[in-house]
């Protein structure tokens, strides 16, 4: 089983970036796909981006696509999000999950973690 960990999100003005990192441990030798949700106020969680094993397959979402960049790097057992261009309504909490399927549909991740904070102010 893999354990998540993320970090990077904080207050940030309106056209700023930032890169959120998702750490994993434990059972990293076996390969997983990570995807990216974020879940603002009052809002159901959504999908952002996704990645596989190797890197070759990103998926993400309509209204991501420009702004947010996947990536992640095996050897540090580190995914990331870079977020740029950042808007008020980026504004949530984002989370990372692990699981066999690079896809956007959040039931096929099984483990997530607990989630960064990102404050976008206008």
């Amino acid at each position: 089983q893999v354990q998540l960990v993320e970090s990077g999100g904080g207050l940030v003005q309106a056209g700023g970036s930032l890169r959120l990192s998702c750490a994993a441990s434990g059972r990293t030798s076996s390969s997983y796909a990570m995807g990216w949700f974020r879940q603002a106020p009052g809002k159901e969680r959504e999908f952002v981006a996704a990645i596989s094993w190797s890197g070759s397959l990103k998926y993400y979402k309509d209204s991501a696509k420009g702004r947010f960049t996947i990536s992640r790097d095996n050897a540090k057992n580190t995914g990331y999000l870079q977020i740029d261009s950042l808007k008020p309504e980026d504004t949530a909490v984002y989370y990372c999950a692990a699981g066999p399927l690079t896809t956007m549909k959040s039931n096929e991740y099984h483990t997530w973690g607990q989630g960064t904070q990102v404050t976008v102010s206008s």
